[in-house]
């Protein structure tokens, strides 16, 4: 088994208290079932029901679950089609939603995947490897895109600010010498585009940026997130609890957007008025939780002011998530 380190574990069990409450708890990006085990341990009565597109993760999140028997459904295929996926197998109501929206471990550190700036592999990027849709690459995307697409992608996913010149750099490649099929020949071509300084004052890996980008296109992430955040509440009880784990300002702008407009409409209560970030001892732990931020709402019947006191009270006793 691979070793997978769940990133803000501490507070996603928090979130889900009182643990014994928790029925059915869906978790969307399933991975290697880190969140899921604990869960599992920590909540007696729950069903785990986990959802994932890639088949390896399915493949090693069904040794780690299976001391757990029958309380666990796992379910081959993507979290934004949670209102085809969750009726086939009759699940009409649960108790919480995790939402775990970075890349796995096992995804980044396998180089055939395509995932990693670090070392050398197919420009692939495809999350479900090609088995549930065939999809374009990332490789098909950087040989076939127009310059202004490039520019575009760059700019609105990567929030890169050399978008327009690693694009150009990408097109004049492929005019002179050919696609570009590697991640160690893009990586390389982005080095050498960008000058020297501002690779010393970036702070992050020069291709950090294009790779999250060429990612969120490849499989259509944003558009994916936006339809499961428009399916959530009905399949939400009197209560549930949502929980995402963002990873770029993208994602949790959306994210931020929903649950502000759930609240809006009286359908529950904003947990987290400012997104959780993972504690500095996790953060040397496990460097890639760093840019993690986690988000939490609870529908239903909102308290009122005087309930929420005693909660934060309460919560503030036993190290608990604070309340809004």
């Amino acid at each position: 088994m691979m070793l997978h380190v769940p990133v803000m574990l501490q507070e996603v069990l928090e979130a889900l208290r009182p643990w014994e409450e928790q029925v059915c708890v869906v978790d969307g990006t399933l991975g290697a079932a880190g969140h899921a085990r604990a869960i599992l341990a920590n909540c007696p009565r729950c069903r785990l029901v986990g959802i994932d597109q890639d088949p390896s993760a399915l493949d090693e999140a069904r040794l780690n679950l299976a001391p757990y028997g029958d309380r666990v459904t796992l379910i081959p295929g993507n979290f934004r089609d949670l209102s085809t996926l969750l009726p086939r197998y009759e699940i009409k109501v649960c108790s919480a939603f995790l939402f775990d929206l970075g890349v796995s471990s096992m995804q980044i550190d396998r180089e055939e995947r395509g995932f990693s700036f670090h070392g050398e592999g197919p420009l692939d990027m495809r999350m479900d490897s090609g088995t549930l849709s065939r999809g374009v690459t990332a490789a098909d995307i950087v040989n076939s895109w127009e310059l202004g697409d490039l520019i575009g992608l760059f700019r609105r996913y990567g929030e890169d600010p050399f978008a327009v010149p690693i694009a150009r750099a990408i097109v004049m490649h492929r005019e002179r010498y050919g696609p570009l099929m590697t991640t160690e020949s893009l990586v390389a071509l982005i080095r050498r585009t960008l000058p020297a300084p501002a690779q010393r004052k970036a702070g992050t890996h020069p291709a950090r940026r294009i790779f999250q980008a060429l990612r969120i296109a490849v499989n259509d992430e944003m558009e994916a997130l936006r339809e499961t955040l428009e399916s959530l509440p009905s399949f939400c009880g009197d209560p549930s609890t949502v929980v995402f784990i963002t990873y770029h300002s993208l994602e949790d702008r959306l994210v931020k957007q929903h649950m502000k407009t759930w609240a809006a409409e009286g359908k529950g209560l904003l947990v987290t008025k400012k997104p959780l970030v993972p504690r500095e001892e996790e953060i040397r732990e496990n460097k890639r939780s760093r840019s993690a931020k986690l988000r939490v709402f609870r529908f239903g019947p909102v308290p009122t002011r005087e309930e929420r006191r005693a909660a934060r009270r309460k919560e503030g006793r036993s190290g608990g998530l604070p309340s809004a």
